[in-house]
């Protein structure tokens, strides 16, 4: 199966979250705070959304920052997705 995200919707798929500190602490999985960067998976076609013309301006495979309480869960194939807009996507890592 395959998500395919409609209008100004994206799919973002979460990294793993750390399982170190930085000082070498190992962290329990209760402990661990989801991450905000995630892979662009899929991206919608964009077009007009709420009379606007909306352009989407993130790409397949691209590493992206969202907003921490944005989006739709959804899990699919054993696999966990986000469908979030593309106006809650903060950042591209580069």
């Amino acid at each position: 199966m395959k998500l395919v995200p409609l209008g100004d919707r994206v799919v973002l798929k979460q990294l793993e979250a750390e399982e170190k500190t930085k000082s070498g602490i190992i962290l329990a999985a209760q402990s661990q705070e989801k991450p905000q960067e995630a892979e662009v998976i899929e991206v919608g076609p964009g077009g007009m959304i709420d009379g606007k013309e909306v352009t989407m301006q993130v790409k397949k495979g691209q590493k992206v920052i969202y907003s921490k309480y944005a989006g739709t869960e959804v899990k699919l194939d054993g696999q966990e997705y986000i469908i979030v807009k593309q106006n809650d996507i903060l950042a591209v890592v580069e």
